[in-house]
């Protein structure tokens, strides 16, 4: 079911660019554009490829003097079939699943605004459409494991997408609020469309939210005005500051609606949703203007616009006031796709590692007989094992909750584990690559690789859809909203899963490690309770990583508790429990969270206020 390739994950034996001297920013890239047109190499194209090894050749009889350049000689890491090659994935699935240019006038001096991307970007959505990415999670083949199929698919495409997976978050999205609107008559047609798996039907959308102040705080923060109009639909007006997939076919997007006096109600309670086409039936924009695009570190292959929306016609979809409310099930879902990506850059990272460590000759053997290198390679798979176990987790209660399976504990699991999960990940997948860069030596720090491009985009995914202290108060939101139900079910979850290793002495040193770990989580909530509402608030993001790391210890310890678990399942268990599991007890014990060192904080990082004198 798995094992078919997407064009992109072809590796060509006839583009080595390392082995020839080429660059890999045109090898890699022109190697993935060949593959996804479906364009073998020609016997002209094999030609040019010898001459290129023979000029090398040359270059290396040639004096060092004369020569123009010189040319390193490491073989470049080529990895297969990425489901096959993954281990964990597919012993996860055995045991789970039942059987970019800115045109802004054209040549006449009108102003058109066309946003121009590359063949390869297109093809990935058409490769989008034909393998139904996002029609998966709504067709519901698989029922309660339609979303765990979809997460698996979108793990093995990502790294290799170019960034498509961006849109395809929010095209998910956007989905998934029709859908928990009722599916609106109004709104069909676009859902049939973002849910398609016909190429030329497949709709993209975006996500229009940030506006010039920035930021996650929207209620605050959204300046654009709604007026409605004779026909009951309205014209937005406003400056979007930072739009994501500027290129997609519709996206949903916040504004207030100005009364008859053109009066607008501030805070949350006035922000209501809209959804627009991007374009009309002419392929015009729909009184859109671009005003430039985004300079970003990364996912430079991406389109991310700032616009001006200039009467753009939209569909109220909310009730009025309750946009904030509504967008909750996207944001779910685009931090469940952000997850998905940072376990996919954790993995791809590794790959390319492993694969380099069988080819890399240093001190007069293999990288992969240095200990310490391998040492470090293991850590770093370590991680990434418990990172692929949370997205899973987080999958598999999302399809019970779609298929109406799911418990009230499973629900408000995947409330509090869903920005447990997106934060932790994205600091790990952070962490993770650069670490894995470092695996390469100089070459791992240079452009032509390509590896920077993925440490880049990787980046991105601490910050987008909420940064690491955004989620960590929305994690204390939902225990607050669940009045401590959520964590109640958080201990009896995790107890379950580790009762099952009860019979597997191997891992009786971890069951014990998360045994203490428990106790003092507990420990430490007691005592918080007992303090301020500003000491959870500053023991928040320490708590989020509590969260994070225990219950994946306990999902690491699930799956090495199986009858046919390897002796490397087992020994990632006991690996991750030998990290600290619960650093927030740790800092409560040194009172981090108390008054006295939060000013100390803002000492720390501004100095001491200067003394006043009395005059």
């Amino acid at each position: 079911m798995f094992a078919r390739r997407l064009p992109l994950w072809r590796s060509s034996a006839t583009c080595k660019p390392w082995q020839m001297g080429l660059s890999l920013r045109h090898g890699w890239e022109r190697c993935q554009a060949w593959s996804c047109r479906g364009v073998n190499t020609t016997a002209e194209q094999g030609q040019q490829v010898s001459m290129q090894q023979n000029q090398v050749l040359e270059d290396l009889e040639m004096p060092v003097v004369r020569r123009e350049t010189e040319n390193l000689f490491q073989e470049r890491p080529e990895t297969g079939n990425q489901y096959l090659e993954d281990a964990l994935l597919r012993s996860y699935l055995k045991a789970h699943l039942p059987p970019k240019v800115l045109e802004e006038y054209d040549a006449w001096g009108q102003r058109v605004d066309h946003i121009i991307t590359c063949s390869a970007w297109k093809r990935m959505k058409e490769i989008s459409a034909e393998e139904g990415l996002i029609a998966e999670a709504y067709e519901r083949r698989y029922s309660n494991w339609s979303r765990v199929h979809q997460a698996v698919k979108l793990y093995l495409f990502s790294t290799t997408s170019g960034g498509f997976n961006c849109p395809l978050a929010m095209t998910d999205g956007a989905a998934k609020v029709i859908e928990s609107l009722g599916m609106p008559a109004s709104l069909k047609n676009a859902f049939d469309h973002l849910t398609s798996r016909d190429p030329k039907k497949f709709w993209t959308s975006g996500q229009w939210m940030t506006e010039r102040r920035g930021g996650s705080d929207v209620a605050n923060g959204t300046e654009t005005v709604a007026r409605k109009q004779p026909d009951g639909t309205y014209r937005l007006y406003g400056f979007k500051w930072f739009t994501s997939a500027a290129d997609s076919d519709v996206t949903l997007t916040l504004a207030r609606i100005a009364d008859a006096e053109g009066h607008v109600k501030q805070g949350s309670s006035g922000l209501s949703l809209f959804f627009l086409k991007v374009r009309d039936e002419d392929k015009k924009l729909n009184n859109i203007r671009v005003q430039r695009l985004k300079d970003k570190l990364g996912t430079r292959q991406m389109a991310t616009a700032e616009l001006w929306l200039d009467g753009a016609e939209a569909e109220l979809i909310s009730a009025e006031g309750r946009g904030v409310a509504s967008i909750s099930n996207m944001l779910n879902i685009t931090r469940i796709h952000n997850v998905i990506g940072a376990v996919a850059s954790m993995r791809r990272m590794i790959s390319l590692s492993r694969e380099y460590a069988l080819k890399r000759v240093v001190f007069g053997k293999l990288l992969k007989d240095h200990p310490l290198h391998m040492q470090t390679i293991a850590r770093m798979e370590v991680q990434t094992r418990g990172a692929f176990l949370l997205l899973m987790e987080i999958a598999r209660l999302l399809g019970l909750a779609e298929t109406n399976m799911a418990s009230e504990q499973d629900q408000l699991l995947l409330r509090l584990l869903v920005p447990v999960a997106k934060l932790y990940t994205g600091k790990q997948a952070s962490a993770t690559v650069i670490e894995a860069m470092e695996c390469f030596g100089g070459q791992g720090y240079m452009e032509d690789t390509g590896l920077p491009v993925i440490v880049r985009d990787t980046l991105v995914l601490s910050i987008w859809e909420g940064t690491t202290n955004i989620l960590s108060l929305d994690v204390l939101r939902s225990l607050t909203k669940s009045q401590g139900q959520v964590i109640a079910v958080f201990f009896s979850t995790v107890q379950k899963k580790i009762e099952l290793a009860s019979s597997t002495a191997e891992l009786e040193p971890a069951v014990k490690q998360m045994q203490a770990a428990i106790s003092r989580l507990t420990q430490f909530i007691q005592g918080a309770g007992s303090k301020e509402a500003m000491t959870m608030e500053l023991a928040a993001r320490d708590f989020s990583y509590s969260l994070a790391r225990i219950y994946a210890g306990a999902l690491l310890i699930e799956h090495a508790s199986r009858p046919d678990a390897s002796a490397e399942d087992i020994s990632a268990a006991r690996r991750w429990c030998n990290q600290e599991l619960c650093p927030v007890a740790t800092e409560f014990k040194n009172r981090s969270y108390e008054a006295e060192e939060s000013l100390m904080d803002s000492s720390l990082v501004y100095g001491s206020p200067p003394s006043t004198s009395r005059l």
